[in-house]
């Protein structure tokens, strides 16, 4: 084989173990072209600052351009569907192994069941950490399973590593 062949299978077999498009599923992916067409607010196939901001002002956040900049500023070119798709791959890789959070989660389990009281979930999501709001916490429970005011945390955990799988549970 020639080494100009070689040179061209060894780039290729680069390119392909870093396709973006197999880190998600079609639905995900689906998902994430939804959500960057909303953004995309001139429509020109890139996030601008521009865009951003118009995003923000429909939501009725107050504009903020340090914090417009410092998204902008995570991606290393113009943000075009695939560098979307990439920083949001980027994000999800670097979040705690399912495993991980099961155990954090496990914390909450008074009686080793495998269960969370709703209750005391809420309780602690507003108060630890990165506190949610009320209304976050509203939002957060319609996309958990609760089952006679219990939440299977194994269950949450791939939630949260995952997405919800639209036929699961």
């Amino acid at each position: 084989m020639s080494m100009k062949k070689k040179c061209l299978n060894k780039k290729r077999a680069n390119r392909a173990t870093s396709n973006v498009f197999s880190m998600f599923d079609m639905n995900q992916i689906q998902e994430f072209k939804e959500a960057f067409g909303m953004i995309d607010q001139d429509r020109d196939g890139f996030i601008t600052k521009e865009d951003l901001q118009d995003i923000f002002a429909s939501l009725g956040k107050p504009e903020c351009d340090q914090m417009i900049d410092s998204m902008l500023g995570e991606a290393s070119g113009p943000i075009n569907f695939t560098m979307f798709l990439t920083l949001f791959g980027m994000k999800m890789n670097v979040t705690d192994s399912e495993e991980v959070i099961k155990n954090a989660l496990s914390c909450f389990d008074e009686t080793g069941s495998g269960f969370i009281s709703e209750e005391n979930f809420r309780h602690a999501i507003v108060t630890m950490g990165d506190r949610f709001s009320s209304e976050e916490v509203d939002e957060l429970m319609h996309c958990i399973p609760v089952q006679n005011g219990l939440i299977d945390y194994a269950v949450l955990s791939r939630i949260i590593k995952q997405g919800k799988k639209e036929n699961a549970i």
